[in-house]
C-alpha cells in the first residue's frame, strides 16, 4: 500500500554515503541528485557532457563531483569503472534515451537497448565489487508496450525497428536485469539489493527526442497539461534508494494507471517476471559487452 504522505522530505540522512547517478545533469536524474545531496550524500554526476554536468552539480549544492560517462560507448563505461577506487553505497542507473530514430552505439548496438540496458549492465557489473548497499535501475511502465518481449534472435531489431518497440524492449530488459541481478546477489550471500523504479508520467526532456514529430508535439502538450513534475517523478527512485524494501522490488506511483502519485510497490508484466528470460538476457548481455559477473560468494 502506498504511503500517501511520503515525500522527498522523508529521506533519511545520507551523510557519509556516496551515490553515483547516471544522467544526473537534467530531468529525473538531476531531481534525484538534488534530493540526495540535500540529504547529505556525496553525489557523483555520471554524465556525457562535463560542462553541463558541472552546471547541474552547481545547482544541486552539497557535496558533488562530476565524472564523464557515455553509456553508448562501452570503452567509456570501462574507463569510468576503472577509475572508481572507493566504496560505493548507491548506484542509480537513471540515464536513458527514448523513442529515437534508428541509431547505433559506438559498438554497433541499437541505441536504446545499448544505452538503457547494455551500458548499465556493464557499468553495474564493473562497479559491483565496490557497491555496499543497493543498485536502483529506472525502468518504465512502457516495458509492457511494443511486442512485450526481448527479441533474443536480434535485439538490434534490424529490418523491423520502431522507436516504440525498441524503447519497450530496453525497459523490459531493465526489469529482467534487476530480477537476475538480485537472484545472483542472493545466491552469492551478498547484502547488496537490486531494485527498480519508474517515474510514471513525468515532464522531462526525454520526450523531446521522439522520432515522430507528431508524437513530439503531443508529448510537449502532455508535459504541460498532464504530466507531474520531474521532482515528483523522482520520488519512486528515491523511495527505492532509501526504504527497507525486498530485493527485486519495483516502485512506481500509486495513482491511476501508475501515472502519478505517492511511491508504492507496483506490478510488472509476466514477461518482466520470467526468471528464464532474465537468465537468458544476462548470458546474452555478458556476450555482447564482454563484462561478466564478478561477485564472489560470501563465506
Amino acid at each position: 500500500m502506498a504511503d500517501t504522505k511520503w515525500n522527498v522530505t522523508d529521506l533519511p540522512d545520507f551523510s557519509g554515503r556516496t551515490a553515483v547517478i547516471t544522467g544526473a545533469n537534467s530531468g529525473l536524474g538531476l531531481a534525484t541528485a538534488q534530493a540526495l545531496a540535500r540529504a547529505g550524500a556525496h553525489v557523483v554526476f555520471a554524465v556525457r557532457d562535463l560542462a553541463r554536468g558541472g552546471a547541474a552539480a552547481a545547482q544541486a549544492g552539497g557535496s558533488t563531483e562530476v565524472r564523464r560517462l557515455d553509456l553508448a560507448d562501452l570503452d567509456s563505461v570501462r574507463e569510468f569503472a576503472d577509475a572508481w577506487d572507493r566504496p560505493l553505497d548507491l548506484l542509480i542507473n537513471n540515464a536513458g534515451v527514448m523513442m529515437l530514430p534508428e541509431q547505433r552505439t559506438k559498438q554497433g548496438f541499437e541505441m536504446q537497448f545499448g544505452t538503457n540496458h547494455l551500458g548499465h549492465f556493464a557499468l553495474t557489473n564493473l562497479l559491483l565489487p565496490k557497491v555496499t548497499d543497493r543498485v536502483v535501475t529506472v525502468s518504465s511502465g512502457l516495458h509492457r508496450g511494443g511486442d512485450g518481449v526481448i527479441h533474443f534472435e536480434d535485439v538490434n531489431l534490424r529490418g523491423r525497428y520502431s522507436p516504440t518497440r525498441a524503447y519497450a524492449q530496453s525497459k523490459l530488459a531493465n526489469l529482467l536485469f534487476t530480477l537476475e541481478l538480485q537472484r545472483r546477489l542472493t545466491e552469492a550471500g551478498s547484502p547488496v539489493r537490486a531494485l527498480a523504479a519508474h517515474p510514471g508520467y513525468a515532464a522531462t526532456n526525454l520526450q523531446s527526442h521522439h522520432a515522430n514529430p507528431l508524437a513530439r508535439a503531443f508529448m510537449a502538450v502532455g508535459n504541460k497539461l498532464l504530466a507531474q513534475s520531474d521532482r515528483a517523478g523522482a520520488l519512486p527512485t528515491l523511495y527505492a534508494a532509501s526504504q527497507d524494501l525486498p530485493g527485486a522490488a519495483y516502485v512506481g506511483p500509486a495513482g491511476l494507471g501508475e501515472m502519478r502519485g505517492a511511491p508504492t510497490l507496483v506490478g510488472r508484466s509476466a514477461a518482466a517476471s520470467d526468471p528464464g528470460a532474465a537468465r537468458r538476457l544476462w548470458t546474452l548481455s555478458e556476450e555482447l559487452t564482454g563484462v561478466e559477473w564478478g561477485v564472489k560468494a560470501v563465506g
